[in-house]
């Protein structure tokens, strides 16, 4: 990552908007704002997956396993604008009962949101890099989110959410199995 690309454009900015660089809260915005953009975008270009060393455990498992309101933040890619909200994660091992740490699940959410996405990718990106981290029988991923982009500016609408999902194996052809997913996602807390 280019940190003094990003203070340069910082910068040029700052100047479009007709602020004033040397403005003592402005002073070092440009470098602060690199430094949170190294942090945010740290994903750019990396596989979900990467850094990721799963312990996997053969438990002989064949229930589902769910972990949800998993809190993230992304940025739209159209506008540089955050979008947060919570990731649910569903998934039902395979035959040989392959599970995996339920924090690394957590992180494979964190990993995918840190980069310039939109939520239908991420959402479809998830659920991708958890079939090749655990050839599951079947994986359900559902993002609430709210988008700044929608809230802040254009149709100033905050409050709203959007909700995709991304719907894989059992979960896909089995309406019962899916419905049990949606339940216990849905449940009072």
């Amino acid at each position: 990552m280019d940190l003094e690309k990003i203070k340069q454009g910082v910068r040029l900015i700052l100047e479009g908007i007709g602020e004033d660089l040397n403005r003592e809260g402005l002073k070092d915005t440009p470098e602060r704002v690199a430094r949170m953009y190294g942090e945010i975008f740290s994903c750019v270009g990396k596989d979900p997956l990467d850094g990721i060393r799963p312990t996997v455990f053969h438990e002989k498992q064949d229930e589902m396993i769910i972990i949800r309101d998993i809190p993230f933040y992304s940025m739209c890619e159209h506008h540089l604008i955050p979008f947060y909200g919570k990731a649910h994660v569903a998934y039902i091992p395979n035959k040989e009962g392959k599970i995996v740490g339920l924090s690394k699940l957590a992180r494979v959410v964190e990993n995918a949101s840190k980069r310039p996405s939109l939520q239908e990718r991420l959402t479809t990106d998830i659920a991708y890099a958890l079939e090749r981290l655990l050839q599951p029988l079947g994986v359900l991923v559902i993002i609430e989110a709210e988008h700044l982009c929608m809230s802040m500016r254009g149709v100033k609408k905050p409050g709203h959410l959007t909700i995709t999902s991304a719907v894989r194996g059992v979960f896909r052809t089995s309406q019962k199995t899916r419905e049990e997913a949606l339940s216990l996602i849905k449940s009072e807390k």
